[in-house]
């Protein structure tokens, strides 16, 4: 439940903070009950220099394999330190910045790739998110999504928009959100999409026109 007076932001921040010490074995079991391979998948199309909102607590950190450069935004500093003692027990050289997806703070094109993964489903406004992620990017570069979203199949779309009448107070987690049509409303080039697990996990690749 939101607090009285408390912005959409201020309540991401206090639930995530909140969530950080536990969220990655929270994901290890939900990651393992749908499958392994998206965090893969965004990794080996990331490249250049590469931007991921909403890292939370890094863990796509170890699939970067061709990225020339990494900044990472987030909302809450609990999940933001937690990423930056991965990326220290890697070597890894990281830029992490606190800051809302609604109103990245970085500057505009200075991104060849940008990544959200299993996040749009929590941000207040998703559109205004994929907006700001257009911004960032470069003529031409990449936006890479991996998402939970409204199933293919009807009895499970049901559970999900149940679940949702507690989760969305609670949380603000969605589980019946669709990216993609707001991937094509910001004016992105689709090159690519797959859904699987019964539709629930999308991944979306497009590029901002050139």
């Amino acid at each position: 439940m939101r607090h009285r007076g408390e912005t959409p932001a201020e309540k991401q921040r206090r639930v995530w903070d909140k969530t950080a010490p536990a969220y990655d074995r929270q994901m290890d079991f939900v990651e393992r009950m749908l499958g392994r391979g998206d965090r893969e998948w965004l990794g080996e199309r990331a490249t250049g220099r590469v931007l991921e909102v909403a890292i939370g607590t890094g863990r796509n950190l170890a699939f970067y394999a061709v990225a020339r450069s990494l900044t990472g935004v987030d909302v809450s500093p609990e999940m933001l330190a937690v990423a930056q003692s991965k990326a220290d027990a890697r070597e890894l050289p990281i830029d992490l910045r606190e800051g809302d997806a609604e109103a990245l703070p970085v500057e505009d094109a200075s991104y060849d790739s940008v990544v959200c993964c299993l996040s749009l489903c929590t941000i207040p406004d998703p559109g205004a998110a994929i907006a700001e992620m257009r911004r960032a990017l470069v003529p031409g570069g990449r936006l890479l999504l991996v998402d939970h979203v409204g199933s293919t199949w009807p009895p499970v779309y049901a559970v999900q928009w149940l679940v949702e009448r507690i989760s969305i107070q609670m949380a603000g987690e969605h589980y019946t959100r669709r990216p993609l049509p707001l991937v094509r409303a910001a004016g992105f080039d689709v090159v690519e999409t797959v859904r699987r697990k019964a539709g629930v996990l999308e991944r979306v690749h497009a590029v901002k026109p050139a």
